[in-house]
């Protein structure tokens, strides 16, 4: 019998990686709500739940860790009552090509949320532009601003989120 070699690994490497809390409350609501059917397109009641600059996933191969826009929508009524909807609008700082259209669609939701004027939504670098979401958030979580969402799908099949409508 060949005795298998002890591995150690730096676990302490990865917990500084994670918002613990973050997790615990990520558990519960599994917990508590249990595998949700994924959210048709459509129209829908809701409210923004979260919302905040953060990066996105890197991939395998390394590319990814990009500057995003993350919202969580929360739909507040009918058939899907209590789901989120996960709004994640990457900006690739790096692609010529994509960069302004993407801060351009992640602008247009902004504004579309926080019912505001074209020069009220503007980048003008990733600092000030999280401060404006961090601004944006508490505005609309804390006063309880509710939308209807169209939740769709543009030709080449990427989802489209559209507030149609700003509730009272």
């Amino acid at each position: 019998m060949v005795e298998q070699e002890k591995k150690t690994y730096d676990w302490a490497k990865f917990d500084k990686t994670v918002d613990i809390d973050g997790l615990k409350k990520d558990i519960e609501e599994a917990e508590t709500n249990g595998d949700y059917p994924d959210v048709p397109d459509g129209k829908f009641e809701i409210s923004v739940s979260n919302m905040e600059l953060g990066k996105s996933k890197i991939k395998d191969d390394g590319s990814g860790g990009d500057p995003m826009l993350k919202i969580q929508f929360e739909i507040l009524a009918g058939e899907y009552k209590g789901q989120k909807i996960f709004y994640n609008g990457v900006m690739q700082p790096g692609n010529d090509k994509a960069f302004g259209f993407q801060v351009h669609k992640n602008n247009e939701l902004l504004r579309s949320l926080w019912d505001a004027e074209h020069d009220e939504v503007d980048f003008n670098g990733f600092k000030d532009y999280n401060d404006l979401v961090l601004d944006i958030a508490e505005e609309i979580i804390e006063d309880k601003w509710n939308y209807v969402l169209e939740k769709g799908k543009n030709k080449g099949g990427y989802d489209t989120y559209e507030i149609v409508e700003i509730l009272d």
